[in-house]
């Protein structure tokens, strides 16, 4: 997932470096824009896609197929990513702006929108990203934090047996996730370290590949696949206003699964110049891409199902349905928070930027802002160690109050799908390529749209239900 953040947060020129890293030689041939030539191909593409894609969003599948049952559940993960799969070959059209082979290149989504759409869509798609970065910063210092704690529990568990309840609080954890962030928030470009892409996949296939084999252990032990063709019901205990939320947020789920279309020009911006068009590699990258990593979400989301039934946890790893053996279990979510511990500072990098952007043209020649002292990797003002600050302990903050993982990436999963996902690339297609208005085109593209729209607020209503609930069953600041 890391990788996926480094596309979208540094405007393309991390994941350009991390392609081209060690082509110092052809340095001197330039594109068609001045910069170093690109020399990305479409498996290049591919795997920058698959390890965007593959995040912590996987350890959540198990429980929201456990809500929808096998039925439903598989067939509304091939709709997702049949959905994904279309709309991201529309966005590739609009990599450029006028002729798609030789038109003027846009290096981020957001420069995409601004070309094709321009005015209040670019204020819309600006403020639904930053907003969708805040709420990811939260969901990440919830996951480490109960990673860390599940490290300390299934210990617990090894040496004092299962039945033991090994209780104990996320708050410290949280804590101490912070602060490590707080630190690391001081490098100035850290989006743009070469190594993190590497390190982001090596987490995530770590921990969903564990996940996977304990789901296909626990099925082969049980010695038969749990689960039903419906879902949770009545008879677990689940009432059916409750069954209605909580389908709904396992959509949530999903689509946060598969949300990745934003970081998508970035990676274009990788390919190496026509022919074929960059469009063209992109559509067969995101063809081989969306096909791999729906096969592993539905080993992921399907083992753990079939393991654990209707009783599947929010979060596959810490729900302590595997409890042996337990290094292994440690392994998978010491990954975890190394896999969080960067993405953090790679998803809310461009807020920093953005934040500090605008105050520096807001007030020219501050010394409170341009004054800097320089200690290693770190770079130090007065400004940005306030304000970054500032902001890490608000996230822990907010995440210490609503410590609840799979209602919150079900919420930040509906917000986003809609028009990250789809009203963005529907609308910059149809300007691109000048359809016609209520032409058949159109239209079922403008229907394709508002289906995915009431997706997105069904979503986003049953997981704002599952966050009213738990906060009626929580202290704030308990853990």
């Amino acid at each position: 997932m890391a990788a996926k953040q480094v596309g979208h947060l540094s405007g393309g020129e991390a994941l350009e470096v991390s392609v081209e890293a060690g082509n110092h030689g052809d340095a001197a041939r330039l594109d068609d824009d001045g910069r170093r030539q690109r020399t990305g191909t479409m498996w290049t593409a591919s795997a920058h896609i698959i390890t965007a894609v593959i995040g912590a969003g996987v350890l959540s599948l198990a429980w929201a197929i456990a809500q929808l049952g096998w039925g439903p559940g598989l067939v509304a993960m091939v709709v997702f990513a049949a959905i994904s799969y279309y709309t991201s070959t529309l966005l590739a059209e609009c990599y450029r702006s006028g002729d798609p082979v030789a038109g003027k290149r846009n290096y981020t989504y957001t420069e995409a929108v601004r070309a094709f759409l321009g005015g209040a869509k670019v204020r819309f798609c600006g403020a639904i990203q930053y907003a969708n970065l805040i709420g990811i910063a939260i969901g990440y210092t919830i996951a480490a934090s109960i990673s860390m704690l599940a490290i300390k529990r299934a210990d617990c568990f090894h040496v004092k047996g299962h039945k033991k309840p090994c209780h104990s609080s996320s708050n410290p954890y949280m804590i101490l996730f912070g602060a490590v962030e707080i630190v690391f928030s001081q490098i100035p470009d850290f989006d743009q370290i070469w190594w993190l892409s590497i390190v982001a996949a090596a987490m995530s296939f770590t921990y969903a590949t564990i996940g996977v084999a304990l789901g296909i252990a626990q099925t082969v032990a049980h010695g038969g696949i749990k689960g039903s063709l419906t879902g949770v019901s009545a008879v677990a205990g689940v009432t059916p206003m409750q069954k209605v939320w909580r389908s709904l947020q396992a959509f949530g789920d999903i689509s946060f699964a598969y949300s990745y279309a934003y970081i998508l020009i970035e990676i274009q911006d990788t390919i190496k110049a026509p022919p074929p068009s960059e469009a063209t590699v992109m559509r067969k990258a995101t063809m081989v891409s969306v096909a791999t990593t729906t096969v592993f979400y539905m080993l992921c989301g399907c083992m753990g199902y079939a393991a654990f039934g209707d009783d599947a946890p929010d979060n596959l790893l810490t729900g302590f349905g595997f409890y042996e053996p337990f290094w292994l279990l440690d392994v998978a979510n010491a990954a975890i928070v190394v896999h969080l511990v960067g993405a953090y500072q790679v998803f809310v990098q461009p807020l920093f930027a953005f934040v500090e952007k605008r105050a520096a043209t807001r007030w020219p020649g501050s010394r409170f802002l341009a004054r800097e002292l320089r200690l290693g990797p770190f770079v130090l003002s007065v400004f940005r160690l306030t304000w970054r600050t500032a902001f890490v302990c608000l996230t822990t903050v907010v995440a210490m109050v609503l410590p609840f993982f799979g209602d919150v990436v079900g919420l930040l999963g509906a917000i986003s799908f809609w028009p990250l996902t789809v009203y963005f690339p529907v609308e910059m297609y149809i300007a691109q390529r000048g359809v016609r208005r209520w032409s058949t085109r159109w239209v079922c593209l403008q229907t394709l749209s508002a289906a995915c729209f009431l997706v997105s607020v069904a979503g986003a209503i049953g997981s704002t239900a599952g966050v009213i609930d738990a906060v009626k069953l929580h202290r704030p600041f308990s853990g």
